[in-house]
């Protein structure tokens, strides 16, 4: 598999290729769903009119971070295999951390891209499977994580969301989707974010790695993507 190089400057990726998607649609209203909106900083989207609406789980975490956004013109919560989403009615669809946290990931994701128009963008951003952060995410139990979410959650959600973490959340299975739907990836990314717990949690995700004999690596742990629906109708989109 070929590596894709994002030819994007660092840190504004999502932000680049929205004001290419702008300018390419004459400077028409970009209609924007935020799906997963609990997670994921807001877009910068400054001189370019946009109406962004949220979508995600019905969770009280969930709940509590949305009232903390100002971005979103609305938003709904509920079961994202049945939510309400219009077809072909986004321009742009952000997904913001959700992919790793919820069941039927695949079927979720093929509901987005009928609600995207022909042309559309996917800015995708979600945790690694395969790295050592998303081995312990799913192997750590919940009320573990409880001890030392408080402290580095401050000022986001107040408690850790499900770690669930299908085969399409990571680099190789989002491939063998897009490949499956006719998507085409532009942009592939990995970066590291900051463990809960600093240098002790970095120091377990080394730990890890070199116990995996590096099948989980420690180098990374989130995954962005830019993914593109093509215009021509006759590709499979399901």
């Amino acid at each position: 598999m070929s590596d894709v190089r994002s030819v994007a400057p660092r840190g504004d990726l999502f932000g680049q290729r929205i004001r290419e998607q702008w300018a390419g649609q004459l400077h028409r209203r970009l209609d924007v769903l935020v799906a997963g909106c609990a997670h994921g900083e807001p877009l910068a989207l400054d001189r370019i009119d946009t109406r962004c609406t949220g979508v995600d789980e019905d969770l009280p975490a969930i709940r509590y971070a949305i009232e903390e956004r100002a971005d979103l013109v609305t938003w709904s919560l509920g079961d994202l295999r049945s939510v309400a989403l219009p077809p072909r009615a986004y321009d742009v669809i952000q997904l913001s951390f959700l992919l790793e946290r919820i069941h039927h990931a695949e079927l979720v994701l093929d509901r987005l891209l009928r609600a995207l128009r022909p042309g559309g963008l996917v800015l995708l951003r979600m945790r690694d499977r395969r790295s050592a952060y998303g081995l312990l995410d799913r192997a750590v139990p919940a009320w573990a994580k409880r001890l030392v979410w408080r402290r580095p959650a401050a000022g986001r959600t107040p408690e850790p969301l499900p770690a669930v973490y299908e085969p399409v959340t990571s680099r190789d299975g989002m491939y063998a989707f897009c490949l499956t739907r006719g998507l085409l990836i532009s942009d592939d990314e990995t970066t590291t974010s900051s463990p809960p717990m600093g240098r002790i949690g970095a120091l377990t995700l080394s730990l890890v790695s070199r116990l995996t004999r590096g099948r989980f690596t420690a180098a990374h742990d989130e995954i962005t993507m830019v993914i593109r629906k093509p215009q021509n109708h006759f590709a499979r989109l399901i």
